[in-house]
Formats: C-alpha cells, sequence, structure tokens
C-alpha cells in the first residue's frame, strides 16, 4: 500500500507524493481540489499559529506530524507535478516525489520520470524550483547529491 492510497478515504483528498497512479480526475478539478486543501491548510496556520508574526509562514502541528503529505500538499498547491507509477510500479510521468527521509521529521524530495524521459537532466532546475515554493512556506529545504549523482532535497521544518 502507498502512502497514498493509505491516506485515501472515499470522497476524501489524498496529497500526491508522486508514488501512486496519477490522478483520476480532469486537470481542472484537481486543481480546484488542490487548492481548497491548500486553502484550508493555510487557513489552519492562521489558526493555530496564533503567536508567530506570519501564522501562514510556520507549519502547524498537523504538518508535523504529516511531514510528507503536507510538503507533497504545498508542492502541487504551487504548480509543481507530481510522479506517478502504473500499478506494476513503473515510472509513468515526470515530477516530484515525497517520500520520509532518513531522520525523523524530515522529507526527501526527488525528480523522477519515466526511464530514458530526461528527469535527470531537468531535476536541478525542478527541485531548486521545489525548494522556492517550501521556503515561505516554512520549510527548509537543502539540495544534495545522492548515489549516482542524482539530486535531491532534504526538507525539514525551519522552527
Amino acid at each position: 500500500m502507498t502512502a497514498e492510497r493509505g491516506a485515501e478515504r472515499p470522497g476524501g483528498f489524498a496529497a500526491a507524493t508522486g508514488d501512486g497512479p496519477p490522478s483520476p480526475a480532469a486537470p481542472e478539478v484537481r486543481a480546484a481540489e488542490v487548492r481548497v486543501a491548500f486553502g484550508g491548510l493555510l487557513q489552519i496556520r492562521r489558526l493555530t499559529n496564533t503567536t508567530a508574526p506570519d501564522p501562514a509562514a510556520v507549519p502547524a502541528a498537523w504538518e508535523l506530524n504529516q511531514p510528507v503529505r503536507a510538503v507533497a500538499l504545498a508542492l502541487e498547491a504551487a504548480g509543481q507535478a507530481p510522479s506517478a507509477v502504473d500499478g506494476e510500479g513503473r515510472r509513468t510521468a515526470t515530477g516530484f516525489r515525497v517520500a520520509a527521509g532518513t531522520r525523523p521529521g524530515t522529507v526527501r524530495v526527488d525528480w523522477l520520470g519515466p526511464p530514458g524521459g530526461g528527469a535527470a537532466q531537468d531535476e536541478e532546475h525542478q527541485l531548486t524550483a521545489c525548494a522556492a515554493a517550501l521556503t515561505p512556506l516554512g520549510w527548509e529545504a537543502l539540495l544534495y547529491r545522492g548515489p549516482r549523482r542524482r539530486r535531491f532535497l532534504e526538507v525539514e521544518p525551519a522552527l
């Protein structure tokens, strides 16, 4: 079971982590769902971060408890496309993939796509754009180079 499938409920919204199938909804429907979910997240921040100078710029407790879902929602709301896989786990779309990081409370963001699709050539540019989308929302995103010289972001709350 993927994180996306485990988060789904009938009629509920699930953040696209890049490890599930493409959204069955039409692009404009999915965009509307993401806008509503992200708007709700910002409202939670405003209501719970009352001591912060800018409540919308500080992750809420919900996000700290579920950073993969929170970061995935923030990236999709910023217009970044999630990657996707088919039923056999093969990449079918190029985009971000969000997964739990190696340390508790951290998240790893990769830029992945189908073999031969050019994701490796675009990853630095795309991951830099992902980091730029996360920073004003209170996430610290550092770009690293991992095995096989592939880049990734390590994301944690900028507390």
